[in-house]
């Protein structure tokens, strides 16, 4: 089984960050076994998502035009502290949903596209 691995670019550090196609590299869940690397991987983006506000901030960039919104707009959107919120938008770039680019003082957060339809397409019973 090929594993197809995209990589998306931190623009703030300049370094690659895995995205991982999982439609391309497993068979949904109830087609065939998951071996212990596709386990994992699949653990770890679940573990990313499975958060109320990462949710809330999946949603609000997905929803916002272009699917970008600056960190300022987020901040402002959930009932916690910027700390907690840039702490969210990290475990969200690391686990490949969205990206983050700078621009003045000012951070933008874009959802990666198709990140979150490999993860549903992995989870259908067809």
């Amino acid at each position: 089984m090929t594993v197809n691995i995209r990589y998306a670019v931190a623009m703030s550090t300049m370094t690659l960050l895995p995205v991982i196609d999982a439609a391309a590299c497993c068979a949904p869940l109830t087609r065939e076994p998951l071996d212990q690397s596709q386990a994992t991987d699949l653990a770890r983006s679940l573990k990313a998502i499975a958060d109320p506000s990462r949710l809330r901030l999946l949603s609000i960039i997905a929803a916002s035009e272009g699917q970008e919104a600056c960190v300022c707009d987020l901040t402002d959107a959930l009932d916690v502290g910027q700390p907690t919120v840039s702490h969210h938008l990290k475990v969200l770039t690391e686990g490949g949903f969205v990206t983050r680019t700078q621009r003045g003082t000012w951070a933008y957060y874009a959802l990666v596209p198709g990140a979150l339809d490999s993860l549903s397409r992995l989870l259908v019973t067809a």
